[in-house]
């Protein structure tokens, strides 16, 4: 949630805002009308309450008629104070309602604009010139049905459309990122995380997943539980109705789990391969901080994201990304896109967005300095979402005769294995 105070303060601000984001400038003075409604009915509430108890005193020394009329009054006075209560606590509903609907505001550095208005920060290494080598790349189906490392086919048989086996060598190399992920992060400072698949409302509305991004979202009504899209969610609520020690900022944590999404309005996009794909594994980072500080570590959660796929020779390029496209929770967000030979195109494979202290108002996370008790900033950025890696390993890296020349960096994490060959149909 955006600081109630700085609405009324500058309202325009915010209206700038929501219309660059795309998104009703209308919201701003439906929220302001509903907190000056809230404000006067807790003013109209207390003035009633005091009104009582000095109401009180007076029927305790009353006799007589002045007694009568005072209780007569006393009742007349609870009814208006229940009804005031009433309304104090509707007027505060929808004031949080409406408080809750409007996106985070804005980072003035943010580009303007919709999904192909980014801006093009840099661009790391050079695609290779495969018609200059002699061979036509294949695309990481192909390579993964030669490497007996994906399998696609089956999965679509035993769970439907944009499902997916990693197989052998596919398993293998999944487990090398994450742990190659998990190696860079720890050295990092970061904390090591395995967290929830499944969370409750309070969490996913609370890093604010449930509003534009709600038709992906999966929902199991029976449990009132949400399947999680990426651990950015239970990470953000892992300190929910807490107050840290600003000493202890900054708090970081590299969470691995399964992410799920419906991918809706995605028909007809990406339905070969495992680019776009209902359930998948992911390395995440995120971070507590002060908000004075938020912009530097976001700088930061760039360059570890670059230094993974620096270490994976991919090359890629930063965008920053567009008003329209940032989400409701992130002032602003740079993404990274690899390069895909058989598209011909970058394609994202992490981001990372500073969400400021609109995810901590959100969850109550709140920290403690010199100066008292405040909300702190939260970020996350992606270090690793292994199918699209792997998709950008693939490709970028295979050899005419369709293996694959692993990254040094990597290595490592294969048992020392340094290329994936071709394997007999299975």
């Amino acid at each position: 949630m955006i600081d109630l105070r700085l609405l009324r303060e500058d309202p325009e601000r915010v209206r700038t805002s929501q219309r660059s984001r795309g998104e009703d400038v209308d919201l701003v003075d439906a929220l302001l009308s509903a907190d000056e409604r809230r404000r006067a009915s807790g003013t109209r509430f207390d003035e009633l309450r005091a009104e009582q108890k000095q109401l009180g005193k007076r029927v305790a020394a009353a006799k007589g008629e002045e007694k009568a009329a005072l209780l007569a009054r006393t009742k007349e006075l609870a009814a208006e104070v229940k009804a005031a209560d009433a309304a104090q606590g509707e007027a505060k509903e929808e004031a949080e309602r409406l408080q809750r609907s409007l996106a985070n505001l804005l980072d003035p550095a943010a580009p303007v604009g919709g999904e192909e208005d980014f801006v093009t920060l840099e661009e790391i290494g050079t695609p290779r010139d495969f018609a200059a080598e002699g061979f036509e790349p294949r695309d990481h189906v192909e390579l993964g049905q030669l490497l007996g490392a994906i399998d696609t086919e089956r999965g679509a048989k035993v769970a439907g459309a944009r499902s997916y086996y990693l197989t052998g060598p596919g398993a293998l190399l999944e487990l090398a990122l994450v742990n190659m992920a998990m190696a860079q992060a720890s050295a990092a400072g970061f904390t090591p995380m395995i967290t929830p698949a499944l969370v409750r409302p309070a969490a996913m509305d609370g890093t604010g997943f449930l509003g534009q991004a709600a038709e992906n979202v999966y929902y199991l009504a029976d449990d009132d539980r949400y399947l999680v899209g990426t651990s950015e969610v239970p990470l953000a609520a892992y300190h929910m109705d807490e107050i840290l020690d600003a000493e202890r900022l900054p708090l970081r944590y590299a969470g691995f789990s399964s992410c799920f999404r419906r991918e809706a309005g995605t028909y007809g996009k990406d339905t070969r391969g495992i680019i776009r794909v209902h359930q998948f594994e992911k390395v995440e980072m995120f971070v507590f901080t002060t908000p004075e500080d938020a912009e530097a570590e976001h700088r930061r959660l760039l360059q570890w994201e670059k230094d993974f796929l620096n270490a994976l020779e991919l090359p890629y390029r930063v965008i920053d990304v567009a008003s329209g496209d940032l989400g409701a929770s992130a002032a602003r967000k740079f993404d990274i896109e690899a390069w895909v030979p058989t598209q011909g195109k970058y394609r994202e494979v992490t981001s990372t967005s500073n969400t400021t202290e609109y995810q901590a108002r959100r969850l109550s996370i709140r920290m403690r300095d010199a100066d008292g008790v405040r909300p702190l900033a939260t970020l996350n950025g992606t270090l690793v979402a292994v199918p699209r890696v792997i998709v950008a390993l693939l490709e970028n890296h295979q050899q005419a005769d369709g293996s694959v020349v692993l990254p040094q960096a990597l290595r490592p994490f294969l048992g020392g294995k340094a290329v994936l060959e071709p394997v007999a149909a299975r």
